[in-house]
């Protein structure tokens, strides 16, 4: 997509998972009155549905045809889907679960998936801006984005997150399972074929370790600040 003909400033946000990217993207949406695309939901939606019409998770060709016939809308913290099957239901929790983000992950290796989405997620980007996050934003959706970040952290300090979160909600919880299947996910998300998790070239480096929500928040409004006003 080209933002040169839009003139509508975007920011990427990418990372691996439980990086804080989403928290972080949601907030600086929040801060400038943009519009925020959460584009790891869209693959849990995928996920989601193919799991209700009982398509395997590994059908790349099938899981693409069933992602054409979802319409997503995003209301607030609310995920709304409407499918040929049924009408529009929230499934802001049921898309939010370990097995659901394991399916996701999962279906997110597929090319003919991937394509079938760029339009839907371009379709995000309306005035006055948009905050994207995800694992391609900055390098295959948004390439032309003004400003670009690669938001992440230690393996182990992103399980600690993920447990305390799963803890925090009364979830069933193993750090060391957490640890593992993150590793996974990783290894998953760089080694695919279409648009692996990598940092873009002209993408700012944000490691959050030791950071919190707020200074990452605030990093990122400083350099759009610096990109935009230069």
């Amino acid at each position: 997509m080209n933002l040169a003909n839009t003139n509508i400033p975007v920011i990427a946000i990418d990372g691996p998972s439980a990086s804080g990217k989403g928290t972080v993207a949601q907030l600086v949406a929040q801060k400038l009155g943009f519009h925020y695309l959460d584009s790891g939901a869209l693959y849990r939606i995928v996920a989601y549905a193919a799991q209700q019409k009982g398509i395997d998770w590994n059908d790349a060709n099938v899981i693409a045809e069933c992602a054409k016939r979802l319409t997503i809308a995003f209301a607030g913290e609310q995920v709304l889907l409407t499918t040929p099957d049924f009408a529009q239901k929230d499934i802001s929790n049921e898309i939010r679960t370990e097995t659901i983000g394991k399916g996701a992950s999962q279906v997110a290796v597929h090319a003919p998936l991937r394509a079938a989405l760029v339009e839907m997620q371009h379709a995000f980007c309306k005035p006055p801006g948009l905050v994207a996050d995800g694992r391609d934003m900055g390098t295959v959706i948004f390439p032309d984005a003004p400003l670009k970040v690669f938001l992440t952290a230690s393996t182990e300090v992103r399980a600690e997150r993920r447990y305390q979160q799963l803890r925090n909600k009364n979830q069933p919880a193993n750090y060391e399972s957490i640890l593992a299947d993150l590793q996974e996910r990783d290894a998953r998300d760089k080694n695919r074929a279409a648009a692996p998790l990598i940092m873009a070239k002209d993408a700012i480096l944000l490691e959050t370790d030791h950071l919190s929500i707020s200074d990452a928040v605030n990093t990122v409004l400083q350099n759009f600040q610096q990109k935009m006003y230069k």
